[in-house]
């Protein structure tokens, strides 16, 4: 594929890709399911991996009838795992319209320890739900099938009304129905009372904590510990972490199991291996699992007059596919317990201003057990949300691996252009670090005036030569290529190379120069589970099916190499932009490296002053900043000291420089500033964390000021950190609210309800999850009414992610307002943390969260109080101004992109006419006015690309150098002030000498031709009507090198 970049972004190719390759992959799913289910014993899959794999074209895998049949019986499935049984609710009426076989037995058998008396209720069809269950379940139930968000109330202990024995119900809607599963619960059980994300949280508190406390910087540490506490708090005999890969293939990347099982640790899978409609599911249901594989599955039977068939996708009684039981049984796998770890991909732009974040399926944690095992649902939920908590660690590790990427290229790109400046080009092959080090590669080579420079793995010269001629005959028009096989990409040679050389990326610096990156073949050992893909090798009834074996074997990818990813074509395009912008055009221009580097001087010493400009007014800011701003050096020392930090302790800023900060911090507090200083020093950033610092003068008396501290470390031009920043706000007033509320032990009512504006907002929840306190000022705050939040589902109805009264931005942020919440509930102490939600009328709160548990008199926890801490009214105004800014923004690209859209249609018209012209007899006079013409049409055209929004925001544009003389530019550009001119009466007189007309200039035509016009049109304006403009220029040159010359042109 060609790299000279599409009008779309990376990411969006990317992702078209992707949904490509989805399609495609849920073709082959479904022959090879089709043909498991009409092969039975003489399945070979293996084979038909193979053949699928490689089927395309013309020549399907399978019709699409027979991928139709199998999403359906995907979805549409009728039959559910025997460990519980299910019913279908009418959501109008609440009567039966579906159940499980087993389902009368479970529910309606009569207890024989217990006298029965009467007769036992009868399910079936439009029975109701009061008539099965006791008086006080069924009116839970019914109660829970009202709440919008009914998964959310999960589990819902209920009890038979004839055997009185207790179930959970697991509830969830589809379109017009509710589907209840229903779990018994075992006698050694402690039925869940609290909410589920409540219950769940202290089931799985101690795994959510010890993955919160890991430092971040290691993925491997991350999924090692998340599969080391699910094993423990599961108890399967196998814990894997399993991630996709960018093709959908999986590997197990972490493994944990009990002695005596073989490990999987490394292994590589297909793609085949987990569906695309399973991987689809386990992003709506986030936990799957199987108990018994060989159990008999169970039938559902619906009500014939339905109209349609129910999906039973969400239930957690689901079936899985004969095919994967097959696949479970052959491991020895006869239990498993899959959670799903669902990362961000990459932002969608919304109907609202904040960006939404699309998702994708970063991998499994899969559990495996040798003989049958049975999850409680509490147990479940709880891997869920501890999944969930992971998925947030994965996703900052993964934003962390590309911002050091990044970070290295960009280090290398600095390097590399510091090597321009000693020896231009040969610098970035003959010194190190050199171009392999840009990007991953096994080889790079320079082609500079006809020679070679090669470095590692690489064509012979001869082998580059013709690389060289394919590219210029095949993709001339592009300024490089990057491919992961030159066989595929159409360069005939490319077996010949063997497997030493696959995928390449080259870019032009001239129209004569290169540089080229080269791979070679995928890992050329990739271990894969599975059977060997070999013609003889057959399942059959003696081996696995549909596997042979597990053992691991070399798959040999052939004729490719790791794909070029984004990031790196982005560094190579970089380095593409720096060279061609120093060297021009390398064919004709013998260049002065001397030279270079004194305009380089001259660029560094303006920019030094711009650099002092841009410190005096930051530090002027910093002065009279309304948030206190100090700030020390690598000892501690303090070195920066604002007018509001000493107005707050009464320090004076000349008394306060050079003493040593922990001095100034109250007792207290020294081991938090200590920890923090350290870790800033080390470039450890931390945020919002709070202490205490001393009072002095005439503020002696006064208690310590209570700040809130965002540590930035100070770096010089070598990225070193010289000393710490401290940007604080002042939290005192508040503080003192709060210390007199938590040390109430008697009626507290009247703070909350006091509508004073020195009480905080504040709100609370009882130990069942419900909403018990929301103050006068959450009242203000958000624009919800007491009465419409007290009683409601705090982690739900209240702040949920749809359809709650207090929108959060997205999964992550509900999914830490859970921990939070729930650590204060289990006793921890309690920490501040940055929320944000949307207020009744759509605006966005930002504001610090800090949540304190409630005790009764015998020191039990009863509930948690939240304290929330706004930002100051400056702050607010600033990010107010900055969102309205981007609102402005956004309508204005909209209208640009509108504009262009418009005007390009009619310029495509004026073109297609001066062609048609072009194409008949015309004088002299005629082809110069048709010249001009074509050059103002590309003029337009220039302006029109220069637009393009990628191109604003990375700040370059490119500049197309060609030869050309001054007197075509100066007439374009006189042409498109005529019109104003002659309205004006204004005559325009050319002076510039003839010599200087029909000198061969190099450069930019097109963009010298749009200043002239601007020039001239701004002249047009300012001289009076009847009057005279005249136009002169000079020229004058510089010798470089022996042939070429440095124009400076100066136009009046």
């Amino acid at each position: 594929m060609s790299s000279s970049r599409p009008a779309q972004s990376s990411s969006n190719t990317g992702k078209s890709r992707h949904s490509a390759r989805v399609i495609a992959q849920t073709t082959i799913d479904a022959k090879l399911h089709a043909d498991f289910e009409t092969s039975g014993t003489s399945f070979d899959y293996s084979n038909s991996v193979r053949v699928s794999s490689t089927a395309g074209g013309d020549q399907q895998p399978r019709s699409d009838r027979v991928t139709t049949a199998y999403l359906h019986h995907i979805q549409k499935g009728k039959l559910i795992q025997p460990f519980g049984c299910l019913l279908a609710l009418d959501e109008k009426t609440f009567k039966v319209i579906a159940y499980s076989e087993n389902a009368p037995e479970l529910l309606t058998m009569v207890n024989h320890a217990v006298p029965s008396v009467g007769d036992h209720p009868v399910l079936g069809i439009g029975s109701d739900i009061k008539t099965i269950f006791t008086a006080p379940s069924a009116s839970a139930l019914q109660k829970a099938l009202g709440f919008g968000e009914v998964s959310l109330l999960n589990p819902i202990l209920v009890h038979c009304k004839t055997s009185g024995k207790p179930f959970y119900a697991i509830v969830h809607r589809v379109t017009g129905s509710l589907i209840i599963d229903f779990e018994p619960v075992k006698p050694y059980e402690v039925p869940m009372t609290a909410a589920g994300a409540l219950q769940s949280y202290k089931l799985a508190a101690k795994a959510i904590t010890r993955l919160q406390s890991l430092p971040s910087g290691s993925m491997e540490r991350l999924c090692d510990t998340m599969i080391q506490e699910v094993f423990e708090l599961t108890g399967y005999d196998r814990v894997m972490a399993y991630k996709f890969h960018e093709d959908d293939h999986g590997e197990v990347v972490s493994e944990i199991t009990k002695s005596g099982l073989e490990p999987y640790l490394g292994l590589h899978y297909p793609a085949t291996d987990i569906p695309q409609a399973a991987r689809f599911l386990f992003m709506k249901n986030k936990v799957r699992m199987i108990v018994d594989c060989r159990a008999r599955h169970v039938k559902v039977l619906q009500d014939e007059k339905l109209p349609f068939d129910l999906t039973l996708c969400g239930s957690t009684l689901r079936a899985p596919h004969s095919c994967h039981l097959q696949y479970m049984e052959n491991m020895n796998s006869i239990a498993s317990l899959v959670m799903a770890v669902v990362v961000n991909d990459e932002e969608e732009e919304g109907d609202n201003t904040l960006p939404q974040k699309r998702k994708r399926l970063w991998g499994l944690v899969v559990c495996h057990n040798t003989t049958p095992r049975f999850v409680p649902f509490p147990l479940r939920y709880a891997c869920e949300f501890l999944a969930q908590v992971f998925a947030i660690h994965v996703n900052k590790e993964l934003e962390l691996e590309y911002q050091i990427l990044e970070k290295n290229i960009l280090r290398t790109q600095t390097l590399l252009c510091d090597m321009l400046m000693r020896d231009a080009p040969l610098g970035i092959v003959t010194q190190s670090p050199n171009i392999m080090d840009l990007v991953k590669c096994d080889g790079a080579a320079l082609l500079y005036k006809n020679k070679i420079w090669r470095l590692g793995v690489t064509p012979n010269d001869f082998q580059l030569h013709d690389i060289v001629s394919w590219l210029s005959e095949y993709h001339m028009d592009s300024t490089g290529l990057s491919a992961d096989s030159l066989y595929d990409a159409g360069y005939l040679g490319a077996l010949a190379l063997g497997d030493v050389v696959c995928g390449m990326a080259a870019v032009r610096i001239s129209p004569k120069d290169m540089i080229f990156w080269f791979r070679s073949q995928t890992a050329s050992e990739v271990r894969w589970g599975g059977a060997k893909h070999e013609p003889d090798e057959k399942d059959d009834g003696r081996k696995m099916h549909p596997r042979s074996s597990f053992k691991a074997f070399l798959e040999v990818v052939k004729t490719r190499s790791l794909p070029w990813k984004d990031y790196e074509m982005d560094a190579i395009h970089s380095l593409q932009l720096i060279l061609r912008n120093a060297f021009k055009d390398v064919g004709t221009l013998d260049l002065d490296t001397k030279s270079i580097h004194s305009k380089l001087c001259d660029l560094k010493i303006e920019g030094m002053k711009e650099l002092e400009a841009v410190t005096s007014e930051m530090v002027r800011l910093i002065e009279t900043a309304t948030v206190p701003i100090l700030a020390v050096d690598v000892d501690g020392l303090v070195n920066g000291w604002n007018t509001k930090i000493a107005e707050l302790t009464g320090l004076s800023v000349d008394k306060a420089i050079g003493k040593h900060f922990l001095t100034l911090v109250e007792d207290s507090s020294i081991d938090t500033v200590k920890r923090m200083l350290y870790l800033a020093l080390q470039g450890q950033e931390e945020q919002n964390i709070q202490f205490e610092i001393k009072t002095h003068g005439s503020k002696i008396n006064d208690d310590p000021i209570t700040l809130i501290v965002n540590a930035c470390a100070s770096r010089d031009l070598h990225d070193n950190v010289v000393g710490v920043c401290f940007v604080a706000q002042d939290i005192t007033p508040q503080k003192t609210v709060m210390d007199k509320f938590t040390r109430i032990e008697g009626d507290y009512k009247a703070i909350v309800q006091n509508p004073n504006p020195l009480i905080p907002p504040i709100f609370g929840s009882d130990e069942f999850g419900w909403c018990c306190e929301w103050n006068p000022a959450m009242v203000k705050l958000t624009g919800w009414k007491r009465e419409e939040v007290i009683d409601k589902l705090l982690l739900a109805e209240v702040f949920g992610t749809n359809m709650a009264c207090c929108r959060l931005k997205n999964q992550e942020a509900f999914v830490n307002l859970g921990i939070v919440l729930n650590k204060a509930m289990s006793g921890q102490d309690p920490e501040k943390v940055p929320f944000g939600f949307f207020a009744r009328n759509g605006k966005y709160a930002e504001c610090l969260l800090c949540v304190n548990k409630k005790l009764d008199r015998e020191g039990a926890v009863t509930g948690v109080f939240c304290f929330l801490q706004l930002a100051s009214h400056e702050l607010q105004q600033a990010l107010h101004v900055q969102r309205l800014s981007e609102q402005t923004a956004l309508k204005r690209l909209k209208a640009l992109a509108y504009t262009k859209r418009q005007i390009r249609n009619p310029l495509s018209g004026i073109i297609f006419s001066r062609k048609m012209m072009e194409g008949t007899e015309l004088g002299a006079e005629q082809k110069r006015l048709l010249h001009t013409s074509a050059q103002c049409q590309r003029q337009l055209h220039k302006i029109l690309d220069d637009s393009d929004l990628d191109s604003i925001i990375d700040g370059y544009l490119d500049l197309e150098m060609v030869e050309f003389t001054l007197n075509e530019v100066l007439v374009a550009s006189i042409s498109q002030v005529m019109m104003k001119s002659n309205a004006k009466g204004i005559r325009i007189v050319n002076e510039t000498a003839e010599q200087i007309m029909s000198e061969t200039l190099y450069g930019d035509s097109i963009r010298l031709q749009q200043v002239l016009a601007d020039f001239l049109s701004i002249s047009i304006n300012f001289v009076p009507n009847g009057g005279q403009l005249m136009v002169s220029s000079s020229l004058t040159k510089d010798q470089l090198g022996q042939s070429v010359h440095l124009a400076y042109l100066e136009l009046r």
